[in-house]
């Protein structure tokens, strides 16, 4: 048994120590794929993907998605712990055996990324230490950046100039401020929602980003060059 622990701690070890270097690459490196992608070849879906910086990007998309996703995301540190407190609230209000809610853009880097696609608290509790550890390793600029090169926005799907151009035909440099909420509107069921043939869920949902992005403005300075 003594063994078996050792081997464990040491196995544990490495695959930690291989992590912190391919966090630490990331700064500098655009990653060639992601563990969503990975798991997603192995149910039979192919990658579109076409990585474009920041700056070849429509402002209103990085904008939305912050809106809809994080509006606190230049304040925290990877992890938002009032929007947990929140969300532990309604659980223990309403019950439920899953965690919902409360992932920062940084966590949801770190679990496609790094991590798998299906909910549990064991995930859930890998996504705060990835999530501080890649806030502490890059700038928040860079974080929006992987994020929306590496984001799923359909099966098969990867990245928001893929999506742009799938979607809308049209480059992601190009997209309107509507486009970019349908996008980022997308993103919470991003196999289910569809972009450029929005259903009514969809459209409320852009809509409503769209009426917030007015209210964030100035929120998301920590991503301006």
């Amino acid at each position: 048994m003594a063994w078996f622990i050792r081997k464990a701690i040491k196995g544990l070890a490495v695959l930690i120590g291989i992590v912190v270097i391919l966090v630490g690459l990331g700064r500098y490196f655009d990653p060639p794929l992601s563990a969503l992608m990975v798991w997603r070849l192995a149910q039979g879906n192919g990658i579109n993907q076409t990585w474009v910086d920041l700056d070849a990007m429509a402002a209103s998309l990085p904008h939305a998605v912050l809106t809809a996703e994080d509006n606190r995301f230049c304040e925290h540190s990877g992890v938002d712990w009032d929007a947990v407190e929140v969300v532990i609230d309604q659980l223990e209000a309403g019950g439920g055996n899953a965690p919902r809610g409360a992932s920062t853009l940084t966590m949801q880097l770190a679990k496609n990324l790094f991590l798998w696609p299906s909910r549990s608290y064991i995930r859930k509790g890998l996504e705060v230490p990835l999530a501080y550890l890649i806030d502490f390793a890059w700038s928040k600029r860079r974080i929006v950046e992987v994020y929306l090169n590496i984001v799923e926005w359909g099966p098969g799907l990867y990245g928001a100039d893929a999506a742009a151009r799938r979607h809308f035909g049209r480059s992601i440099k190009s997209l309107t401020r509507y486009q970019s909420a349908l996008l980022a509107a997308a993103l919470p069921a991003p196999l289910v929602r569809n972009a450029g043939k929005p259903g009514p869920v969809t459209r409320r949902t852009a809509a409503r980003i769209l009426n917030r992005m007015d209210q964030t403005r100035g929120l998301f300075g920590c991503i301006s060059k």
